[in-house]
This record gives C-alpha cells, structure tokens and sequence, in this order.
C-alpha cells in the first residue's frame, strides 16, 4: 500500500485520483463533482493498493466520507469506501500550464499505468472537463 497526497472520486464508474499540493484546488473540484452526481472515496489522502491487477482506492478510517469545504468546514459528503482506479489528474497553477492539444499521458503506481490529465481547476468547466475526459478513456485503460 502507498498513500498518495489526493483526493480521489467516483465519476461515471470511474475512480479518479485528483493530486495537487495543498490550496490547488483538490477539494473545490471534488465539491462540484459530487454535487453533480460524483461520490468521494477519500479527500487530501488516499491509500493506494494493487488488488487483481488493479489499483484500489480507499480512504483512511479517521477522513471517511469526509470532505473539507474551505470557509464551510469539514462535512459528510456522498462517499463509497473504494474504487479501482482509472485516471490521475494533476492540477496546475495556471491556464496557461495546460497543452491546447496534449498527446496521452500515463503515471504509474505500484507497477500500473494509469492514464493522466492535466488541469486547472478554477475554471467555470472544469467538473465538466472531467466528465468528457471519464467518458474519452479506452475502455481497457479505465475499466481494465
């Protein structure tokens, strides 16, 4: 198992791992996701582990169904205790961070690829950006 600085999802059936450092913007994003639809597996921390092939989201026991809303609190939020994982997005700063037209990327954990996307999560389209990219995966990177 490795615990990864993240807040992880479940979009359409798929887990998303969303990392950035702190105040980037992880939970803000997570909070639009769930109100349209999303549930929280963990937020700020995930615990990692390779399961049949796959990488298994969890949430640690103390932060369950858990979700910081800055200027609100911590509060309970619609959560699932896991997922596999199926895409990693990393945060940016700045718009102008993102490729217009990026090739696919991958990171890997515990020896598997996951496909990865880069983001800046303070825009108006951001939760929906996500959406589009969960619907776009390949069907053996995502549900493997």
């Amino acid at each position: 198992m490795i615990n990864v600085h993240g807040t992880s999802l479940v979009v359409k059936g798929v887990g998303i791992l969303v990392r950035g450092p702190s105040g980037s913007g992880k939970s803000d994003l997570a909070l639009r996701l769930i109100d349209g639809g999303a549930q929280l597996v963990a937020d700020d921390q995930t615990a990692l582990t390779f399961e049949n092939g796959h990488l298994i989201m969890t949430s640690h026991a103390m932060i369950e169904g858990l979700l910081e809303v800055r200027g609100v609190g911590i509060l309970p939020a619609p959560s699932t205790a896991r997922a596999r994982l199926g895409l990693v997005i990393d945060l940016v700063p700045k718009l102008s961070d993102i490729e217009r037209m990026p090739d696919k990327q991958f990171c890997e954990f515990l020896g598997v690829r996951v496909r990865l996307l880069r983001l800046f999560p303070f825009m108006a389209s951001a939760a929906a950006k996500v959406r589009i990219a969960v619907d776009a995966l390949d069907l053996d990177v995502s549900r493997g």
